[in-house]
């Protein structure tokens, strides 16, 4: 969520002033898109990951404020959870070497944190879900010690008004109440900004939308929760109901969850504000002292503190995001589809497919959301996550014929997508080798049909095989990842199954 709060009790008179307050956020923004006082494009790009730690038997450490006192830097900061960590990467401009420079300063923060870590018995893993998670893990006492992750559960249990139900029905099937939303802290991402004009936001957000299922197709790396084999990208499923704030008899009159694909291409970022004011209560009723239609009227920008805070508590895969920098107004789209690792080569990899597809998809002058159905890109989202790489998705056919074709997502990316995310990097002036190398690595996990999710499951199984029992397969599993993870080199170069010794290891301490 990232704002400051205070922590504190909230009465009727706090809600009405919030909403009276979001509803003059609401008019001030659509002044100052009226009055087109928005950022000139820059081609700025920002990047955040949600971390792990976990220790070298594999399983989760609750040390994030002793890893965060030991790193001392700004750019990590808590996470919902005592064992998670985010780190935010500098706006960098799209072009040139800028993917191999994200790399470089990716690999080195992630080193330092990581030796910071090891220094108290932990170490950094960046992967979707630990699979080593538990369910004694994810209670209340191991929320970060932050007065908005309280506030921000405390509110949405009061809402909800009974304990969350997670039921996953994948190659497993997964039950499980919790008293709080703490489950929802075993989901790591990764955020990819983008900052557009209000003139280009809409196609962007569109084009966003429609490949959030290919995104996930060849990024899943989440298959496992509480020990049990789900779905390839089970975060999704997950996040949306351990932050449901809708009873079942709300789900039954088809109120919206607050983690949502949505439900309709846009026309523009206002529209998307306003959904989240009109469809969502207030999680936080936290009003600031700006009196944003009084600053407009007196020339100056207002910060728009109540609707950027509310903002932060609707879950929408694609977010749009309002900002102020340097006194400039500016509007982004936050991209926050995929799961965070393997390495730091694959994300980036991820990165450079998604901002390459995203600029050729936005500049079509047909585009892809005039052929497709919103409810075909959500189905192509469910089946995404449900079966990854091995996924079929629905997508507009080329050429005059129209229509919609169902394939593997494999076929579609190698055939269709790839050229045109190198379009489109080429567009953003990034570098040939860039662009050839990062690319590479989207298109051998296409051939090869490996992603983080399917070494997790295959190297799960050998394990199993090899005669270790599950907990042990999951944290040998584990250990492995966070090997091969901190040498760096992409998952679809990884050799499933676990090492000889970790196999011996493992069997004689289970014997």
């Amino acid at each position: 969520m990232g704002e400051k709060v205070v922590a504190g009790g909230f009465d009727l008179s706090d809600r009405q002033r919030y909403r009276r307050k979001l509803h003059e956020c609401l008019e001030g923004l659509e002044r100052l898109l009226a009055e087109k006082r928005f950022d000139r494009p820059k081609n700025m790009m920002g990047l955040e990951i949600e971390l792990n730690l976990a220790g070298p038997d594999g399983l989760p450490r609750m040390v994030n404020a002793q890893v965060l006192e030991r790193i001392a830097s700004p750019d990590f900061q808590t996470e919902l959870g005592m064992f998670n960590l985010e780190v935010n990467v500098l706006p960098h401009r799209l072009g040139g070497r800028v993917f191999d420079q994200l790399a470089e300063e990716l690999s080195a923060g992630l080193g330092y944190a990581h030796r910071q870590a090891v220094e108290i018995d932990a170490g950094v893993v960046m992967i979707g879900i630990l699979p080593t998670i538990s369910r004694a893990d994810l209670v209340t006492a191991n929320l970060s010690a932050v007065d908005r992750y309280s506030l921000l559960n405390e509110q949405i249990l009061t809402m909800r008004g009974e304990d969350f139900t997670l039921d996953i029905d994948g190659v497993e099937r997964l039950t499980w109440t919790s008293g709080s939303i703490v489950p929802e802290a075993a989901c790591t991402s990764v955020q990819l900004h983008l900052q557009v004009t209000p003139a280009r936001f809409a196609d962007v957000w569109n084009a966003a939308q429609a490949v959030a299922a290919v995104q996930i197709a060849v990024g899943a790396n989440s298959p496992f929760l509480f020990g049990r084999e789900l779905w390839r990208e089970s975060r999704p499923p997950l996040f949306q109901q351990a932050t449901d704030t809708r009873p079942p008899e709300l789900q039954a009159q088809g109120v919206r969850p607050r983690t949502w694909f949505g439900e309709r291409w846009v026309d523009s970022a206002y529209e998307l504000f306003a959904e989240n004011v009109r469809y969502f209560p207030a999680l936080l009723p936290i009003c600031d002292e700006e009196e944003p239609l009084r600053v407009l009227a007196e020339g100056g920008v207002p910060s728009l503190q109540e609707l950027v805070l509310h903002n932060g508590t609707v879950y929408r895969w694609n977010r749009p995001v309002y900002g102020v920098a340097d006194g400039v107004p500016h509007l982004r789209v936050e991209n926050r589809v995929l799961p965070a690792g393997p390495t730091v080569a694959d994300v980036v990899a991820n990165a450079a497919f998604y901002y390459g597809l995203v600029r050729t998809l936005a500049d079509e002058p047909r585009p892809v959301w005039s052929r497709l159905p919103f409810a075909e890109a959500e189905a192509n989202f469910d089946a995404a996550c449900r079966y990854g790489i091995d996924a079929r998705l629905r997508w507009p056919r080329r050429g005059r014929g129209g229509g919609l074709a169902s394939g593997p997502a494999v076929r579609l990316v190698l055939d269709e997508l790839l050229p045109m995310a190198a379009a489109g990097l080429d567009a953003w002036g990034i570098e040939p080798a860039d662009r050839d190398h990062y690319l590479g690595i989207i298109e051998e996990r296409c051939r090869r049909r490996t992603n983080g999710a399917t070494w997790q499951v295959d190297t799960y199984h050998r394990a199993r095989a090899a005669g270790l029992e599950r907990d042990a397969a999951l944290a040998a599993t584990t250990r492995r990842y966070s090997e091969l993870m901190h040498k760096g080199e992409p998952v679809h170069t990884w050799p499933v199954g676990l090492a000889e010794e970790e196999v011996g290891a493992a069997v004689a301490a289970e014997g």
